[in-house]
């Protein structure tokens, strides 16, 4: 039991008048690492005017004036009433349902913690440049504009932050919308400050893996460094799920080598690994690999399919780290960027020489589009991740991908008004 752990605190959320949009649905949008294709950006900047696309994603003829942009449009929502702040403090119970899938958690303002505390705990490396982006569009726009999602374990007692939660249900939500994805998504507002006491008491016994957000907490973290004493800056926007009750979905993240034609690829596996053809559609195709023992995956380019397994011992003995444990060194995602895009590939860790994308029917789109070479990937289990984590050893970038992911825009988080009530 941690005496010192999770503290989250009730903020006054920044949320979309119904009125002054087309829809709730037609303003969210995905996190902003999965809406990267500038298809995708285009499809919801035109679902509607005030789409927060151009807030997480802003573009401009001018790659330097990108934040700006997103800080003037936020500030412009705001003064036109587009976007209007609750009038009290609240904890924010988030519900997502689609079919047999629920998942209920609490969104507030969470005391960032670095890592060597061990009251959160990362799981994956991060991308500097992904992290200088973010860290900009926070500094402009001095908001926090989607929650991280982040599990933790909680009881099955009658008080605490869970209890808090089923109750909360309950009653009737501040909003209801339903995605394109097939995902209902409703939100209420905790304010009663005895509710409020009851959360933080639970909270400040738990500690909690990041499932989705990794880049977003590390821009957090600098931005505390860079203002130091500033409690505006000491808090940062997630999502809490209780995965005892709630657990988070665990899927792959693929990749796509733009630059390595599948038959080069499999070209250079020759003698350093088994390479079988798999004739069937995606979905069926991805099943080899649940079958598959040792590292596999899946490589997908000019219409065809391959399982690749049986990866040369001793070249991954050469290639993988010696110092870590063994569940590291027996990632897939370990062997592939150690071994094959390193070794045998020497594919550099670059954003133009590799696309990491959720979707496997995105990946092989892309692959046939870029003549390239897709590497479809299995999910790791949550109890891996948390193993490792507990370690403070850091799984390669992109490993794994957590879900559901909280929808964009539900409600947000500003900097400034939080500032003024200090």
């Amino acid at each position: 039991m941690h005496l010192d752990g999770l503290r989250l605190t009730p903020f006054r959320g920044l949320r979309y008048d119904s009125a002054k949009v087309r829809s709730l649905a037609a303003v969210t949008s995905p996190p902003y690492d999965v809406v990267v294709r500038p298809d995708g950006v285009h499809q919801l900047e035109t679902a509607d005017p005030y789409n927060i696309v151009r807030l997480i994603l802003p573009h401009t003829a001018d790659p330097a004036a990108r934040h700006r942009l997103a800080a003037d449009t936020l500030r412009r929502w705001e003064a036109e009433g587009v976007l209007v702040r609750d009038a009290l403090p609240a904890f924010y119970v988030y519900e997502q349902q689609r079919g047999d899938t629920l998942q209920r958690g609490l969104i507030g303002a969470l005391r960032l913690t670095p890592p060597e505390e061990g009251v959160v705990l990362p799981h994956e490396d991060v991308m500097p440049q992904v992290v200088a982006d973010r860290l900009g569009l926070m500094k402009e726009t001095r908001a926090n504009l989607e929650p991280l999602l982040l599990s933790y374990r909680g009881d099955d007692g009658e008080r605490g932050a869970t209890a808090v939660t089923e109750r909360v249900v309950r009653r009737e939500p501040l909003l209801s919308t339903d995605t394109e994805d097939g995902f209902r998504h409703r939100l209420w507002a905790v304010t009663d400050p005895h509710e409020h006491a009851e959360i933080t008491t639970d909270l400040a016994t738990r500690r909690a893996l990041i499932g989705d957000g990794h880049h977003r907490w590390a821009t957090y973290l600098r931005l505390r460094q860079e203002h130091p004493g500033d409690p505006a800056w000491e808090h940062g926007l997630v999502l809490l799920v209780d995965s005892n009750h709630h657990p988070l979905e665990v899927h792959a993240i693929h990749r796509v080598l733009p630059r390595l034609a599948p038959e080069a690829a499999l070209r250079l596996l020759a003698g350093q690994a088994r390479c079988r053809p798999v004739e069937a559609p995606v979905k069926e195709a991805l099943r080899t690999l649940d079958d598959s023992e040792g590292n596999a995956f899946l490589l997908y380019g000019g219409g065809t399919y391959q399982l690749v397994d049986r990866i040369n011992p001793r070249l991954v003995a050469d290639a993988v780290r010696a110092d870590r444990p063994a569940a590291w060194r027996e990632l897939d995602a370990t062997v592939l960027h150690s071994v094959l895009l390193d070794q045998v590939w020497k594919v550099p860790d670059q954003p133009a020489d590799i696309s990491y994308l959720h979707s496997a029917d995105a990946a092989t789109t892309q692959a046939d589009r870029t003549g390239g070479t897709a590497v479809l990937m299995r999910p790791v289990s949550e109890d891996t991740v948390l193993e490792l984590a507990r370690q403070g050893v850091m799984m390669p970038r992109k490993s794994t991908s957590f879900g559901p992911k909280p929808a964009t825009g539900l409600v947000l988080r500003t900097l400034d008004e939080e500032s003024a009530e200090r």
